[in-house]
């Protein structure tokens, strides 16, 4: 799995752990994107891009909470970032949402919430034909549509 990772100033050893932790585990082979730009919406639209081209299978974003990176990758076309709380919600952001990014606050989780939860987003599928499937169905169809 190719693996785009970015994050603002304030996240770079989060990004540098969680780095590290996906290359130990095997879960895929990492790209990173940057850390140094202090506006975050320039780092989270290159990788919503770079995943929405399909150049990436999925992406990871850190700032000090996930929501400025989730607000600013989800403006891309056919970027879908969810803000994961924990592992219900990352498990679930891949099942039931077939989001294609992770956005996590630094200065909200700590490193093993982290960690448990990259790993849920990272192997987790989203299950096509599932009771979601009408509901992704809309988002993406409104999405191509604007």
């Amino acid at each position: 799995m190719k693996i785009a990772i970015g994050c603002d100033p304030n996240a770079q050893k989060e990004k540098e752990e969680l780095i590290d932790f996906i290359k130990e585990k095997g879960l895929g082979d990492v790209t990173d994107f940057g850390s140094e730009d202090p506006v975050y919406a320039n780092v989270a639209i290159k990788v919503g891009k770079a995943v929405a081209a399909k150049e990436y299978d999925r992406g990871i974003l850190i700032c000090g909470t996930g929501l400025g990176m989730s607000i600013a990758a989800n403006k891309v076309e056919g970027a879908y970032a969810a803000l994961l709380a924990d592992y219900y919600s990352a498990q679930r952001a891949r099942l039931s949402n077939d989001a294609n990014i992770a956005c996590l606050g630094a200065f909200t989780t700590g490193k093993k919430e982290r960690e448990v939860m990259i790993t849920a987003f990272l192997t987790n599928e989203f299950v096509a034909g599932c009771s979601s499937q009408p509901k992704v169905d809309a988002y993406v169809t409104y999405d191509h549509s604007r």
